[in-house]
């Protein structure tokens, strides 16, 4: 321990060297105290040293320091303005959002940017998510908070963000009371995996087969529709070759020239078979391209296809109905057309000539009506059978519509081939077509010709003339065939004309009946008259009834005519009836369309009950090739006629292919020979036709039948008849047809002209 100095006091004395009793006293002199200052000032020095050495390092410490913070706070500032983020905290007592967003300065240096957002608005739609999982983390639910939402941008658009962060500070009680992380502008990036996500939907929607390949064509990814389309999954032909789909409809030359086309060019499209997993093959339309992957390192190939199998069996289809008729697998007009036209070049180029025909089925259209369109339908198949059959196949045979054919003729020598060719279609329909086992049925073509280049040049005008020849063929009396003259145009319009002008017969009252008495050979008397009819036309004057009834027939007009026939022929007798005629019968003709086509049953009531008649003094006329052609049907209608009471009479007997035995199954009472077997009866040529009329006389009468002959001219014809023991005559040796009132005074005279003749009238 030492002891505090004493304070020096002053001394009287004079100087002197010290004692030794001062040295010893404890009293220092002057040189120890020079030594204790100069300790004492090194002392405050050294730790005035050291704290200055202190103060420098701990300087040199915190610039260090600062220098590093500055370091740090700059490699934080550049990853924040490289990566695109800013940095952000929220206060979460007060609601308060704070970002950091780095921004290149006016000199290029980057400074930080801070916003305070006390509204940070984010979308409703996402603004449930956003607090459900800001919950979870506050709650320690979960380590870090992470969400992607939408919120508002600088200009108020709606942008994507990526925001990350966690809890970094804490109150007393450990709740956290601040979140800090980083986000992102994930905008672009969220569109671009929007369409990715749509892109792949869409993939995996589409009705077409999507394939994506490598360079060398293995698969590398299929969507749906192509295991949809191949039967193949997704797995089982991952890494294998697409040749696996090759089809044996191509050959191997085909698929590589399309890889080499995709490989070369970028690209193929067309239409290839495949094969499906189950070995059958389809049709697809395939477009191949070349692509790259995004980091453009490895080629790829995108191939989309579709099957389109079905679509081109009903393009065939189509384009088979759009050339050919389904009933018949003929060519149709279209078709015939374009044959036509190529014909026609082929012809002019060569020098040849060629040949249209034009065959119409003479009363196809009573057949249609009466039997039914199934079984008309048949008739036009077999129809066409036999005609591609006589025509043979190097000729082109098509159906125009209805009952209506054409045969195309190329390479002709001379017109007279085309005569041979419309001889053999008409030897085709010789036989009887045959419907079923009990059923046949006899169909005959009327056929017209038109010669290139003699008649015409161009195909519509081919097809008019060979028309115009067809009907004149009808008008010839069907069953035959005519070439085309320019006088059939005069003659086509002729029947036009009247056509149209027999449209107005019966309300221009143009029409008249005449009538022709028939002679009952056993007691002399005229038991009947057969009404025919007349047309005479202010237009065309008197017209024959073989021109204008076929014109009726086939528009369909005689339905209205006949009826008027029927009417007046009933009236006509009814007022005979009146005048004392009492015994005297009519005989009307009946059309087949109004047999077959209209309700001539109840006509028949009608007109009967109008005009009074007695049923049984009223007979029907019906030719034997209407019957023979609608068998079954007029078998139905001739028994509801003869219900009635009215009496059927087979007109023209002979000319058809009916038998008797045939016709004994049909309820008529009277058959009429035709005048053309009654022609040469009596002649020194008589013998076949002598024998034809005898037997059928015979026949008629061993099935209870009566027998009129027609066209009987001469007392020779009458005397053979009435050999034979026929019932009924009837042409110009008895009486011409005569008009109503002239043949009732026919009627009334007849007993005293008969007894005068000796033909025994009562």
């Amino acid at each position: 321990m030492q002891t505090v100095p004493r304070p020096l006091q002053a001394s009287t004395a004079p100087a002197g060297p010290p004692s030794d009793a001062a040295r010893q006293g404890g009293v220092l002199d002057m040189p120890a105290l020079h030594f204790m200052a100069l300790l004492i000032a090194l002392l405050v020095l050294a730790i005035a040293g050291v704290v200055l050495a202190a103060q420098r390092r701990r300087a040199r410490e915190h610039r260090l320091h600062l220098s590093a913070l500055r370091e740090r706070e700059e490699k934080l500032r550049l990853a924040l303005w490289a990566s695109d983020e800013l940095y952000w905290q929220y206060d979460l007592p007060r609601r308060e959002l704070e970002s950091t967003r780095v921004v290149p300065g006016r000199d290029g240096d980057l400074q930080p940017h801070v916003r305070v957002d006390p509204n940070h608005e984010i979308h409703p739609d996402d603004l449930p998510l956003v607090e459900q999982r800001l919950r979870a983390h506050v709650r320690g639910e979960s380590p870090m908070f992470l969400s992607e939402h939408r919120v508002r941008d600088r200009s108020g658009a709606w942008t994507w963000v990526r925001a990350r962060g966690r809890a970094v500070q804490r109150d007393d009680d450990g709740r956290i009371t601040r979140i800090a992380g980083i986000a992102r502008d994930v905008n672009e990036s969220h569109a671009l995996a929007r369409e990715h996500r749509i892109a792949a939907e869409v993939m995996h929607t589409m009705a077409e087969a999507v394939v994506v390949t490598d360079e060398d064509f293995r698969f590398v990814t299929v969507n749906p529709a192509f295991t949809r389309m191949s039967g193949y999954e997704a797995a089982e032909v991952v890494g294998q070759d697409a040749s696996l789909l090759n089809s044996s409809q191509h050959d191997a030359a085909f698929y590589a020239e399309a890889r080499r086309a995709a490989t070369e060019e970028g690209g193929w499209s067309g239409e290839m078979w495949q094969k499906r997993r189950d070995g059958h093959e389809f049709l697809c339309a395939m477009q191949a391209t070349a692509i790259r992957e995004p980091d453009g390192q490895r080629r790829l190939f995108v191939l989309v296809a579709s099957d389109i199998t079905d679509r081109r069996r009903i393009e065939q289809e189509l384009r088979y109905l759009a050339n050919y008729d389904t009933l018949t697998n003929l060519p149709n007009r279209t078709l015939l057309s374009e044959r036509l036209s190529r014909a026609i070049v082929r012809a002019r180029r060569e020098g040849h000539r060629l040949a249209l025909l034009f065959l119409d089925l003479d009363r196809f259209k009573d057949v249609n009506d009466s039997l039914g369109h199934a079984t008309g339908d048949r008739i036009l198949r077999m129809a066409a059978h036999r005609l591609q059959q006589a025509a043979g196949v190097q000729h082109t045979v098509a159906r125009i519509g209805g009952d209506e054919f054409t045969v195309l003729l190329e390479d002709l020598a001379s017109p007279a081939e085309a005569d041979a060719c419309a001889q053999r279609l008409l030897d085709a329909f010789d036989q009887p077509l045959r419907l079923d086992d009990r059923q046949e049925i006899v169909i005959t073509p009327s056929i017209g010709i038109c010669l290139y280049p003699d008649h015409a040049q161009v195909p519509t005008d081919l097809l008019k003339h060979a028309d115009t020849a067809m009907y004149q063929a009808k008008a010839a009396g069907r069953r035959t065939y005519l070439r085309y003259t320019e006088a059939m145009d005069g003659q086509s319009r002729r029947r036009a004309g009247m056509i149209a002008s027999l449209r107005r017969v019966v309300e221009r009252d143009e029409l008249r009946l005449v009538f022709q008495p028939q002679l009952a050979l056993a007691d002399g008397r005229v038991t009947g008259v057969e009404a025919l009819l007349r047309w005479h036309s202010p237009e065309h004057g008197e017209v024959p009834p073989s021109q204008f009834i076929p014109l009726a027939e086939e528009s369909g007009l005689i339905v209205g005519i006949g009826e008027w026939v029927l009417r007046e022929a009933c009236r006509t007798l009814a007022d005979w009836r009146q005048a004392g005629q009492a015994d005297v019968a009519m005989a009307v003709n009946v059309s087949a369309v109004q047999l077959l086509r209209s309700d001539l049953t109840r006509t028949l009531e009608r007109v009967l009950r109008e005009t009074g008649i007695d049923p049984h003094a009223l007979e029907l006329e019906l030719t034997e090739s209407m019957l023979m052609a609608n068998a079954a049907l007029a078998a139905e209608r001739l028994q509801a006629f003869r219900r009635l009471g009215i009496s059927i009479a087979v007109d023209d007997f002979g000319t058809g292919y009916s038998s008797l035995a045939y016709l004994r199954r049909l309820p008529i009472t009277t058959l009429k020979i035709d005048k053309a077997f009654i022609d040469d009866l009596g002649g020194p040529s008589d013998g076949e036709d002598a024998a034809i009329t005898t037997t059928v006389i015979a026949m008629a009468h061993s099935l209870g039948l009566q027998v009129i002959a027609e066209g009987v001219e001469s007392p020779q014809q009458l005397a053979f008849l009435r050999q034979h023991r026929c019932d009924v005559v009837q042409g110009f040796w008895l009486a011409r047809p005569m008009p109503a009132g002239e043949c009732l005074q026919f009627l009334r005279d007849w007993p005293q002209r008969a007894a005068a003749s000796g033909l025994r009238a009562p």
